[in-house]
């Protein structure tokens, strides 16, 4: 089975609402165990510019926000149901997903 790692970088206070919306569809299960994720507090930046319509912050001014980083593995096959949640949940405008392949060693 193929697997690939995500990462989502989230505002603090809007993490846990995403987790539950993924977890509820059922992507962050693992055998017997459900909610499998990591969370990592990181200290984000960024600055919007002309043309941006912020969720946090002002044109022009660089913003410093606590955020998680969120980390969990699903599989590949459900990669398009997960983004969907994603993006129907995250607050950012461009928000900053990374997808990693993983090696599966079964």
């Amino acid at each position: 089975m193929k697997h690939v790692k995500i990462e989502i970088f989230i505002p603090r206070e809007d993490s846990r609402k995403l987790i539950d919306k993924i977890n509820e569809a059922g992507y962050l299960k693992e055998e017997n165990y459900d909610y499998c994720y990591a969370e990592t507090y990181v200290l984000g930046h960024f600055r919007p510019i002309e043309g941006a319509n912020p969720y946090i912050g002002s044109l022009n001014k660089i913003e410093e926000v606590q955020e998680s980083k969120l980390e969990f593995r699903i599989r590949r096959e459900d990669l398009e149901e997960v983004m969907g949640i994603i993006k129907e949940n995250h607050p950012y405008e461009v928000p900053v997903i990374n997808i990693i392949e993983l090696i599966d060693l079964d």
